[in-house]
């Protein structure tokens, strides 16, 4: 047992007397960091909500504490695992070999979120949901126990953008409490080892389409004596891990608001492009001229980096699948390599016959070459033609390395 005062160096699992160590119903998860304020009677609360829910439990503390957390929690009953300092997200991920029930419940060791009702997360999971997030919004906030900029701004915004990016329905992605079964975790493969854990556990579930469900939940303020992180860390804490969750959202999904702009960009681009590759004309009583054109241009270049990211992006999260299968079928090596030489042959072609009029008249142009121009467009997606075709060539060869 570790002492008081010293931190884990290693990861170290550590069982009360008498425990039991076969499959339960419900595993709560639960990372502690110097909790020995709240801890003991966290635990009790956790005994008394799977009774009241009528499952057997296991209570798993990851703790990486300098306190007594460990002590005091072994004493009440609960498992511990000893785990060096290494984040939120990591804790969980530590946690994975050791988790014996069939649903788990994961949240804080902080007495903010009440573990005696358990009832209706056992009761969703009965009912077929495979992932059930609380909600403080739909359940109550006590009064100082959320600051306003969180309650009214942070929380609510960063749940919207998640909403809007994976088509979910999430009114509280940041709630401390959610719960999830084994096969879920599996299929979530926990990857983030901080804060943004939270976020890529809730679009993970959007994307991978698991049975969602929420439950209201209560909030309370800290206990007197007790500090949150977000405290501890300083006020610069919440931003940072705002931050950081909104970078998980994106990093995730850049397909979803890159694919279809893209496309509709690209085929803009190229249509106007073409259109005026022959020369300025007049549509509608407009008049489109060179300007037009590198407008045109300009659409058709980043619309195609556009769909070339989404379709990298779905290849390496794997979280969605569509347009990616079928250009991975269809856009073999062969045909990549055919479509960038032809690209780039045909504007060679034509920006080769503006340098040989430019020749002839004696390093001179006499008028402006709308087929050169378009002839420099299809020279850049001739090339971006050629280094996504290596992109996807190496994209397959990494996805089968990894397949088991």
């Amino acid at each position: 047992m570790a002492d008081p005062g010293s931190a884990p160096t290693a990861v170290e699992h550590l069982l009360p007397p008498g425990a039991q160590t076969g499959p339960v119903d419900l595993s709560i998860v639960v990372p502690a960091l110097n909790e020995a304020v709240t801890v003991g009677e966290f635990v009790d609360w956790c005994q008394e909500g799977l009774k009241r829910a009528g499952v057997t439990g296991q209570i798993l503390i990851v703790d990486s504490s300098t306190d007594e957390t460990p002590q005091i929690a072994l004493s009440r009953g609960a498992e511990v695992l000893r785990t060096p300092k290494r984040g939120l997200g990591r804790a969980y991920i530590d946690a994975v070999p050791y988790i014996r029930g069939r649903w788990i419940v994961m949240g804080d060791a902080d007495l903010t979120y009440d573990f005696r009702e358990l009832a209706a997360f056992v009761e969703r999971f009965r009912q077929g949901a495979e992932f059930v997030m609380g909600s403080r919004f739909h359940g109550s906030i006590e009064a100082g126990a959320m600051p306003p900029l969180h309650r009214y701004f942070g929380t609510p915004l960063t749940t919207w953008v998640l909403n809007r990016i994976y088509g979910s329905r999430y009114s509280d992605i940041h709630c401390g409490i959610r719960g999830l079964t084994r096969e879920a975790l599996a299929k979530i493969d926990l990857k983030s080892q901080s804060w943004e854990y939270a976020s890529e556990m809730v679009l993970k579930a959007a994307r991978l389409g698991l049975r969602t469900a929420e439950v209201p939940v209560k909030f309370f303020k800290d206990r007197e004596g007790r500090f949150s992180h977000h405290r501890r860390a300083g006020w610069l804490s919440p931003w940072i891990a705002g931050w950081i969750n909104l970078k998980v959202m994106l990093v995730y999904s850049p397909d979803s608001f890159l694919l279809k702009p893209g496309a509709v960009l690209l085929t803009a681009g190229l249509l106007l492009a073409f259109l005026l590759s022959f020369g300025p004309v007049t549509v509608g009583g407009i008049g489109l001229n060179l300007y037009w054109m590198l407008f045109g241009v300009t659409c058709a270049t980043l619309g195609y980096s556009s769909v070339q990211i989404g379709i990298l992006a779905r290849i390496m999260h794997g979280l969605r699948s569509g347009i990616d299968g079928t250009v991975q079928r269809q856009l073999t090596y062969n045909r990549g390599m055919i479509l960038a030489a032809l690209s780039s042959g045909i504007g060679l072609l034509l920006v080769g016959m503006l340098a040989w009029h430019y020749v002839r008249e004696g390093l001179r142009l006499s008028e402006l070459s709308y087929p050169a121009i378009f002839g420099l467009l299809m020279i850049i997606l001739g090339f971006q033609t050629f280094g996504f075709t290596l992109l996807l060539e190496m994209a397959q060869r990494v996805k089968a390395r990894n397949e088991p």
